[in-house]
């Protein structure tokens, strides 16, 4: 990507095919006049631009004097060595999606040069590990560090000591991982600490005499959560024993007291404004029905405005499974905000998983002519005005109903007589195309056939079959 103020007055050729030739102009057009830079577009003799590849393009393009820089269409994999060989004017590849030229060259989201940092650490909890197996365990603690944990939180069972802790603690240190043991039973915790454990949860009036023996630092929790009740007599037992502290007021979930328990922590960082503090998010996100990625990010805000800088968190439930991945994500996005003094917004998508950041369209001329300018069979599919648009070669057809759309088509509606092109790969895949098309306006998300749907963070890239066939065998058929 090309940062929009290096652009500024420069000559940039854009290299397309002739279906994108119109969409494309409309783009530059007012691209070219909100960032000043002057263009030439260069239309090359193929249809379909996502077919032309970068010895191709070698081997046709005629290259005009006095270029600053070329963008050819983002399918071309990033093998540009072919086409640069043939030029000392610099060639990048631009998006898949022409409506995403702006984005390219710097408007909307972009990420700042020193994003990224961030000074709260995640423990990942595996909860009721005595259940387990070592090798589920070793499995999920994998899992959680790959997503962004620090520390592994070995979930204990209140009511019972596990005689197997201290192993499974000494597995997952000499597997690597930084271990806490989430635990009151001062036996059991003694276990872990010999095995390895480096953070113990949780020290009360109830185990804070033997908690100045383990020698790691404690996560201090109150006796009565709803008054602080012993929490001041705790944190000086320990102080005095020279136990360092984490000091956890406890997060309440919604109904139950989460406003005042908010309160709490307020007042706790101002009686002990230099202390390292914790909070469990968990009360809060396994305990609401909401997906876990706003709920987290906006507690992940308040523990970085109120210098809380561990967050204990579950994955239990099935809408908050990768809660630590959000975390790890909106950690560096608080910390941005909260040290720069901006709000978390447009600095990246990556939590934003239901909605897209925003939806672009070409609009209705633009599909009436590609319809009335393309020669060949082909369907194109887009998905605007919450209806999905078929166009081939004289024909668009536009629906909300799939199926209503496909029966149209396979009707002949348009063309007065039926498709000689939908057999069964064909029909399958205007399917699959079609249901993409349908979720992402039912969620007002961007649809652009042959790439998958944006999912933030949870984004599974998609390779295009078709492309990948027409490249190899219907190459020559496409140059008309």
């Amino acid at each position: 990507m090309t940062d929009r103020s290096e652009i500024k007055g420069k000559r940039i050729l854009f290299v397309t095919g002739r279906l994108a030739e119109y969409g494309l102009r409309e783009v530059l057009n007012k691209l070219s006049q909100q960032l000043q830079f002057h263009y030439e577009l260069t239309v090359m003799p193929i249809t379909v631009a996502a077919l032309m590849t970068p010895a191709w393009i070698a081997r046709h393009l005629q290259i005009p004097d006095n270029l600053d820089l070329i963008v050819v269409p983002g399918y071309c994999d990033n093998n540009l060595e072919d086409l640069q060989k043939t030029t000392t004017v610099p060639i990048e590849l631009g998006p898949h999606d022409l409506r995403r030229l702006p984005k390219h060259f710097g408007l909307g989201y972009q990420i700042p040069d020193d994003y990224g940092q961030y000074d709260i650490e995640i423990l990942g909890e595996i909860n009721h590990a005595p259940r387990l197996s070592i090798e589920s365990i070793l499995e999920q603690a994998k899992a959680l560090k790959d997503s962004g944990a620090d520390y592994i939180d070995v979930g204990c069972d209140p009511g019972s000591e596990w005689l197997g802790v201290g192993e499974c603690v000494k597995q997952l240190v000499d597997a690597g991982f930084q271990v806490s043991i989430d635990s009151l039973n001062s036996s059991e915790i003694s276990n872990a600490v010999e095995a390895g454990a480096s953070l113990v949860l949780s020290v009360n009036r109830s185990n804070r005499d033997a908690a100045v023996d383990w020698g790691v630092p404690v996560v201090v929790i109150p006796d009565d959560f709803a008054t602080l009740g012993g929490l001041d007599e705790t944190v000086e037992f320990l102080a005095t024993a020279g136990v360092p502290i984490r000091i956890d007021p406890i997060l309440e979930p919604i109904g139950c007291g989460f406003t005042a328990s908010l309160e709490r922590y307020i007042q706790v960082r101002k009686r002990y404004p230099d202390a390292e503090m914790m909070m469990g998010i968990g009360n809060l996100s396994e305990l609401t029905d909401v997906d876990s990625a706003g709920v987290n990010t906006l507690l992940l805000g308040i523990c970085q405005e109120l210098g809380i800088r561990t967050v204990l968190t579950t994955e239990v439930i099935n809408w908050a499974r990768s809660s630590v991945k959000e975390c790890d994500i909106a950690r560096r996005m608080v910390h941005h905000a909260v040290n720069h003094g901006i709000p978390p917004k447009h600095l990246e998508t990556l939590l934003l998983t239901l909605r897209d950041e925003e939806i672009s369209s070409f609009g209705d001329e633009f599909l009436e002519n590609l319809a009335a300018s393309i020669k060949d069979p082909n369907y194109r599919i887009y998905a605007e005005r919450d209806e999905i648009h078929l166009v081939s070669a004289g024909l668009h057809l536009s629906d909300k109903d799939p199926f209503k759309l496909f029966e149209r088509l396979a009707n002949g509606e348009g063309q007065n007589k039926p498709p000689h092109n939908l057999d069964a790969s064909h029909s399958f895949y205007l399917g699959y195309e079609m249901a993409k098309a349908l979720t992402a306006i039912t969620l007002s998300k961007q649809y652009t056939q042959d790439q998958a749907l944006n999912w933030g963070y949870l984004t599974s890239e998609e390779k295009s079959h078709r492309l990948t066939r027409s490249r190899t065998d219907k190459h020559k058929s496409n140059q008309d």
